[in-house]
């Protein structure tokens, strides 16, 4: 009986063969050796290979979102808010990803997408009054990190424009240039640069600004130069910052492109933001109206002053970048493929990934609580500077794994980690070094100061 049961057995259990896959299997491999080696694994390991077999044979898992905000933030929101963020988005995605490593690998600026940002109507996105939409430094916030998401040449043209340009008006200009320059910069029918640093001297701005100037009637002639001034090549208005050879405290200029003694040249060569045409800017007894003074920036605390709001900005601008390259990496690893799988399989490039969304998590909170404090009014310097400091380290540690992630094809322009890459180094620097935002912050937690 227990003969018959055993053929009986044998008999249904080959009646649920495939022959023809055994066939086609056993021209792949030694169906004699792999019968050896089943026969001799212990029952563990047996156990294992079968839910590793029926794992394997379920539906195809789907592929989680590529999504680099991993808190949600961009949640809280309010759905006005939340709409301006998502058509940002798709500008950037539909009319500028296709586009940006084209015009970064030429080093020349798309003209052609200014009329297609002023459509989104973001520009003094922060301003009260002059066609400027009122909206919260948070929304600001996410809108920096969305273009520079995709692209940071974008972001920094923006950001000049709308931030450091319009921003010194708004705050140091009076109500009659407010109403002459603002509504048509908010339109963009108008392009504003920003020129404060010159060729010796960055850091040291605060107290040593060499571009002079002096008042001679109802003109004021300017002396001096400025490096590294995006948008100039292009721009219709420059604010220029320079010290008044009377008094010895920095004063602000609208100086307009056709102003006799000033001229732009377009620096070559970068090795980062490449689409931001960057100038140098010469002035040689260029004359500016009275009336273009901005009649509300009396000393350097008043040129403080914005640079503390686009301060923020350049933390959020950071945080884009990092995400841009995290997502890219992410994306990038559950496509390639190698030893028959996907490397998002495998463990040290799960730990890289992990490690890259802790720190762009931690920028995004930061960031997030450094718009509150701004839209409250109770931002500082010192509460820019360590936002500004830590999120583009952070952001050159994440650009650092992705381009790791990408292995040799990291190098190619294709896979935009390289751009990535390259244009973290130039928000790494701009807006204050590392070390002089820590010696702001140090100052403020020490009561000392390291400056000298």
């Amino acid at each position: 009986m227990s003969l018959f049961r055993s053929f009986s057995d044998i008999r249904n259990l080959l009646k649920t063969f495939d022959f023809k896959a055994l066939q086609k299997l056993s021209q792949k491999v030694d169906l004699n050796a792999v019968m050896g080696a089943v026969s001799r694994m212990s029952d563990e390991d047996l156990a294992k290979m079968m839910k590793m077999i029926q794992a394997g044979s379920g539906k195809p898992r789907k592929k989680p979102e590529v999504n680099g905000d991993f808190y949600g933030l961009e949640h809280t929101l309010t759905p006005e808010d939340r709409e301006i963020q998502l058509k940002v988005r798709e500008f950037m995605e539909t009319e500028i990803r296709p586009i940006a490593n084209e015009y970064w690998n030429k080093a020349r600026f798309p003209m052609e997408i200014i009329p297609k940002m002023a459509a989104l109507n973001i520009s003094g996105l922060t301003y009260h009054g002059y066609g400027c939409p009122g909206k919260s430094a948070l929304l600001e916030g996410f809108l920096a990190m969305e273009m520079a998401r995709v692209d940071a040449s974008i972001s920094t043209f923006f950001g000049v424009h709308s931030g450091l340009a319009m921003g010194s008006i708004y705050l140091c200009g009076s109500e009659e240039q407010k109403q002459e320059w603002l509504p048509a910069m908010q339109r963009m029918e108008l392009i504003g640069a920003f020129g404060l640093t010159e060729p010796e001297v960055g850091s040291a701005v605060a107290g040593g600004l060499t571009t002079t100037c002096k008042r001679d009637g109802n003109e004021w002639i300017i002396n001096g130069q400025k490096k590294w001034i995006g948008n100039a090549t292009f721009s219709d208005i420059t604010i220029i910052w320079a010290r008044d050879l009377d008094d010895d405290q920095v004063k602000g200029f609208i100086v307009r492109k056709e102003n006799p003694g000033f001229k732009a040249e377009k620096m070559e060569d970068k090795m980062a933001l490449r689409t931001v045409q960057n100038a140098l800017i010469t002035m040689t007894d260029c004359r500016v109206s009275e009336s273009d003074r901005l009649q509300n920036a009396h000393s350097f605390k008043d040129t403080a002053n914005v640079l503390r709001m686009t301060r923020a900005g350049v933390a959020w601008q950071a945080v884009g970048c990092g995400r841009g390259a995290y997502e890219a990496a992410l994306k990038y690893t559950m496509e390639r493929k190698q030893f028959g799988r996907p490397i998002a399989g495998f463990q040290l490039v799960q730990d890289l990934l992990v490690t890259m969304l802790g720190d762009l998590t931690a920028m995004q909170t930061m960031v997030y609580r450094l718009s509150q404090l701004q839209d409250g009014g109770y931002i500082t310097d010192e509460h820019a500077s360590l936002a500004k400091v830590f999120c583009t380290l952070r952001m050159r540690s994440i650009v650092d794994h992705a381009r790791e992630l990408f292995g040799g094809n990291g190098i190619l322009l294709e896979y935009d980690i390289a751009r990535f890459v390259a244009d973290a180094e130039a928000i790494y620097s701009y807006e204050g070094t590392k070390e002089i935002n820590s010696l702001i912050v140090g100052r403020a937690i020490t009561g000392e100061s390291a400056f000298v």
